[in-house]
């Protein structure tokens, strides 16, 4: 069987779901799984989801907003941290080194020549190398404030060469634009953990064992 490459949506510190969900897509030795970022926060076991991305050369991600906050308070920047972020913080201080030092490599995102893995979203008509790191980790629609769920999605009017395969904006099922894939279909929230595998063009899910983040 030839090798695929399957991104997974904002995984949150829920391991078990992963694992389940690596067990359904038949993930294999020759498989690469790529994350959309946020592998920590609000869920149960992100020292485990951390451990497993650092040990596993399958694995590979880009970076979310909830992780470059922690590594951006690691690295000595003057962030508040919300107050999931400051439970995951405590959970990993033991082991913050280790774990800053992989936060400290990963990148804003991962160009796979036909598609692109983003966290958050692209600006449309600007170049990739000209967004912003906050464009990158937490644009949902275009306007005044990114941030901000009424507007216009972005992925509505982005029509760029790539595919851009994305998470941060969580929906019950994946978000779809011309040229665009939104991956969050919140499973911290109770909902599911979804990967889209790019070579077949489908989807894999499975549900959350329960809401870790009643919000």
């Amino acid at each position: 069987m030839s090798s695929r490459t399957i991104v997974v949506g904002d995984i949150h510190g829920c391991y078990d779901e992963l694992i389940a969900l690596l067990e359904k897509a038949k993930f294999s030795a020759d498989d690469h799984l790529i994350s959309v970022g946020d592998l920590i926060t609000k869920g149960p076991k992100n020292r485990e989801v951390l451990e497993l991305f650092m040990s596993d050369k399958r694995l590979t991600t880009v970076i979310g907003n909830h992780d470059l906050q922690l590594r951006r308070r690691w690295n000595g920047e003057d962030v508040e941290l919300k107050p999931a972020q400051k439970e995951t913080h405590k959970e990993l201080k033991p082991d913050r080194e280790a774990f800053c030092s992989f936060l400290n490599r990963l990148p804003f995102m991962i160009d796979l020549g036909t598609h692109l893995v983003v966290h958050a979203g692209v600006r449309p008509n600007v170049e990739l190398f000209s967004q912003t790191t906050g464009d990158l980790t937490r644009l949902r629609t275009l306007g005044g404030d990114r941030e901000s769920e009424d507007g216009t999605p972005w992925y509505d009017e982005y029509r760029g060469d790539k595919v851009v395969l994305f998470g941060h904006w969580p929906a019950p099922e994946p978000r779809r634009g011309k040229k665009a894939i939104g991956l969050d279909t919140g499973c911290v929230y109770g909902y599911n953990l979804t990967a889209y595998i790019i070579e077949s063009d489908e989807f894999v899910s499975v549900k959350a064992e329960k809401a870790y983040d009643p919000s």
